[in-house]
C-alpha cells in the first residue's frame, strides 16, 4: 500500500503583516522566557531576604495585574475605530517590558522587586490585547486556525529553546547577562514594528475582526 503525502508549499504562506507579528511575538516571548528557569534562583540570591514566598508572591503580582489590566485596555482599543492606538499600546507594552527586564538588574530589595513586577504586569496587559486586535484582523481568510496555530508553534519553539539557553548563559555570564539580552529582545521586538508602519497600521479594513483568545506562553504557568 502506498501513501502519498501532498506537501504545498503556498500552504505556508502567510500575509506579511502577519509574518512581522509572529516575529514580534518570537522575539518578545523568546526573550522573557530566557528568565523563566532563573528566575527564582535569582530572586532568593539576589534579593536581600527574599525566600520562595517572595517568588511566589512576585509571580502572583504579575499575573493578577496582567489579568485585570487588560480588559479595561482591551475595552479601550475596541472603543477606537482604526489601529493606531493599538500599535501605539502594543510598542508601548514592549517597550515597558524591555525597561522592567533591565530595573531587575538595578533590583535590591523586596519592595522595590514588587514594584517592577507589578509593571511587568501591565505592560504584557498592554501588549496582549493589542498583539491579538492587530493580528486577529489581518489573519488569513480561511486560514484562521493555521495562523493561530503558526504563532503558538513559532513562540512555544522560541520559549522552549530560551529556557534551556537561560539557565546556561546565566550559569556563564550571569542574571545580569541573561536580563539585558530579554530587555535588548523586547526593544527589538517594538522596533520591528516601529519601523515598518505601513504593514502595522493600513488602511482601514472592512473586515470583520475575528476576536481569539491569546495569552502568552510565560504567563500561562
Amino acid at each position: 500500500m502506498k501513501i502519498k503525502i501532498d506537501i504545498n508549499l503556498e500552504n505556508f504562506k502567510i500575509n506579511r503583516i502577519a509574518k512581522y507579528l509572529i516575529l514580534a511575538d518570537l522575539f518578545f516571548l523568546g526573550g522573557w522566557s530566557l528568565i523563566d528557569p532563573i528566575f527564582a534562583i535569582f530572586v532568593i540570591q539576589k534579593i536581600a531576604g527574599a525566600t520562595i514566598v517572595t517568588v511566589g508572591i512576585a509571580t502572583a503580582i504579575t499575573l493578577l495585574t496582567k489579568s485585570i489590566f487588560q480588559i479595561p485596555v482591551a475595552i479601550y482599543l475596541d472603543k477606537k475605530a482604526g489601529e493606531k492606538d493599538d500599535f501605539y499600546a502594543l510598542v508601548l507594552g514592549l517597550m515597558l517590558t524591555g525597561l522592567t527586564a533591565i530595573l531587575f538588574v538595578l533590583t535590591k530589595n523586596i519592595a522595590v522587586l514588587y514594584l517592577i513586577v507589578f509593571l511587568k504586569g501591565m505592560a504584557f496587559g498592554l501588549y496582549v490585547p493589542s498583539w491579538s486586535a492587530i493580528f486577529s484582523r489581518h489573519l488569513d481568510p480561511d486560514r484562521y486556525a493555521f495562523d493561530w496555530s503558526l504563532d503558538s508553534t513559532t513562540a512555544g519553539l522560541a520559549a522552549g529553546v530560551a529556557s534551556f539557553t537561560g539557565g546556561i548563559l546565566a550559569s556563564v555570564w550571569g542574571f545580569e547577562a541573561v536580563f539585558i539580552l530579554t530587555s535588548a529582545l523586547s526593544f527589538a521586538s517594538a522596533f520591528l514594528l516601529f519601523f515598518v508602519p505601513n504593514l502595522i497600521i493600513p488602511r482601514a479594513s472592512s473586515q470583520t475582526p475575528i476576536i481569539k483568545n491569546y495569552t502568552p506562553p510565560t504567563l500561562s504557568k
